[in-house]
């Protein structure tokens, strides 16, 4: 009798539908596209200075509650268009947070905020968030954190961030460089900002 040797550490497995199937249940339309690909030229023209607006990346440390979320972009939205000419503000969405041991890991790994890991749902909110920021014309940001969840999410981001808990990681760097959007290096958690170069 052969013994078990692999997934001795696993509790549990769910599966995930594909990232096509979400897309194609929360499609992005069109017009969303060429606003996605808008937003991200008009960032990367800030970066490069092309563009002598102040590219303003702001809002929660992470997302929590879509209804609150939502709120939020409304504000937010109100400050993009008064300040037009001079920022360019783009909405923090963060999903994921990175932990150095234990706590609550995002909105898309614990959706209900009770340790039951409903990953399903938790993509398919963070999708349906987005979209409509996208319908506002409102661009996200969010940090690369788990290399599983831009393929579900990333055409629908126009600016990404690799974090300070990651920085250093060669799975987080070679991620980022098969992004699609313009993607931001934070400086490591000693604060050198040699990495990030």
């Amino acid at each position: 009798m052969s013994k078990i040797v692999d997934d001795l550490r696993i509790v549990s497995e769910q599966l995930l539908s594909p990232p096509a199937v979400l897309k194609q249940a929360l499609p992005l339309s069109s017009a969303g596209s060429d606003f996605i690909q808008k937003s991200r030229q008009e960032i990367a023209d800030i970066v490069h200075g092309r563009d002598p607006r102040l590219l303003v990346i702001t809002g929660p440390c992470s997302i929590h509650d879509p209804v609150s979320a939502m709120d939020y972009a409304r504000r937010l939205k109100q400050l993009q268009l008064q300040y037009k000419d001079t920022l360019y503000i783009v909405m923090r969405v963060y999903f994921e947070k990175p932990r150095t041991t234990v706590g609550w890991k995002g909105f898309i790994n614990d959706p209900h905020l009770d340790d039951s890991f409903d990953l399903e749902t938790g993509l398919t909110k963070g999708r349906r968030l987005l979209l409509d920021l996208v319908e506002m014309e409102l661009p996200a940001a969010t940090e690369a954190l788990d290399p599983i969840s831009p393929q579900y999410l990333s055409d629908l981001i126009s600016w990404a961030a690799v974090g300070a808990r990651t920085v250093e990681s060669q799975t987080h760097r070679e991620m980022a460089s098969g992004l699609s959007m313009p993607v931001g290096f934070k400086n490591g958690t000693d604060g050198n900002l040699n990495i990030a170069l």
